[in-house]
């Protein structure tokens, strides 16, 4: 009699005993888990990652970290301000004679740390704020410095060359913004920082080359009767020529203070804004809220002083035509 062959394993179905089922439940989990986990590790790893450019201190009174406070130009060396050459400025001089140098100074992105602007409140009055708008201390900041004596500028956050991958925060204006919400997000900037008599950009390297934007933004400013100073956050700007257009009153930065942080660099710069004052009649430097800057000013500001009148900005805006 011919032997009966033994069922094939693909032919044994429902006779399987129970360990092998759990087996294959198993199995099946853990090849589903072990994709679940892939793809998502696929999409960390695929996906850019925008650093906010402007970041809250974690802990209250202490001074904030990660904060990018500007883009700086890539602007030629500067020389010791001793060994300038006398053409180094294009402009012509603004002095009459017998009057002393005027000097302006702007601080820059104002409205994240308390303790910065404390430090700042007690150097001088003659200091300018410009405070960034949706900055969480933004209204308390301005209203303290008002009540100081102090001028409150909008520092206007604007597109730079490099977004998104870096972000001016809170109420930029962008180069792609159809005109009405450019003009509303202009709008809620100035209502969030009381007190303003001025306006000057936070970075902006792509729209201050954009002459279409310009003439909406000063279109605003001076039916609000509003000065622009430019920070000149890049060599292509056109904030001179639109605000000259539109005569919108106008000025704009000489020297950044604090490229650096170095003291020693930051007292640098100071010695050559009184050079550039020296030549020229006037100068303005703008510097940001580090511990760095505000020790050198409360330094170093009393020498300089001697040499030149310390005023607020809106003293050194010219009309826009000029």
């Amino acid at each position: 009699m011919p032997k009966k062959r033994k069922p094939s394993a693909a032919k044994q179905t429902g006779n399987e005993p129970l360990g092998y089922h759990l087996f294959k439940v198993a199995a099946a989990t853990v090849m589903l888990l072990v994709f679940v986990f892939l793809a998502g590790l696929a999409f960390l790893l695929l996906t850019p990652i925008d650093e906010p450019a402007v970041k809250t201190t974690a802990v209250p009174g202490k001074p904030a970290t990660g904060i990018i406070y500007e883009i700086y130009p890539k602007e030629k060396k500067q020389r010791p301000a001793r060994s300038l050459p006398a053409d180094d400025d294009s402009r012509p001089p603004s002095r009459p004679d017998g009057q002393r140098p005027r000097i302006a100074i702007i601080i820059d992105d104002v409205g994240y740390d308390r303790e910065m602007a404390q430090c700042l409140l007690g150097i001088d009055k003659a200091l300018t704020l410009s405070v960034l708008p949706h900055s969480p201390f933004s209204k308390e900041i301005a209203a303290a410095a008002t009540g100081a004596g102090m001028e409150i500028m909008l520092h206007l956050p604007m597109e730079p060359v490099e977004y998104p991958h870096v972000d001016p925060g809170p109420g930029v204006l962008l180069a792609d913004m159809s005109p009405d919400m450019l003009l509303r997000q202009l709008e809620e900037n100035i209502a969030d920082v009381p007190s303003i008599i001025g306006v000057n950009n936070h970075m902006g390297s792509r729209l201050t080359a954009e002459s279409i934007q310009l003439y909406q933004i000063f279109s605003v400013l001076k039916k609000r009767g509003l000065f622009f100073v430019d920070s000149r956050t890049t060599e292509k700007s056109l904030c001179r020529p639109s605000a000259g257009k539109l005569r919108v009153p106008f000025a704009e930065r000489d020297v950044f203070l604090d490229n650096s942080l170095s003291t020693a660099d930051i007292a640098r710069q100071l010695d050559l804004l009184v050079v550039i004052a020296g030549r020229r009649g006037t100068a303005i430097g703008i510097g940001h809220p580090h511990p760095e800057t505000c020790r050198v000013l409360q330094k170093h500001l009393p020498a300089l002083k001697k040499q030149a009148d310390l005023v607020p900005v809106s003293a050194l805006v010219g009309p826009g035509d000029q």
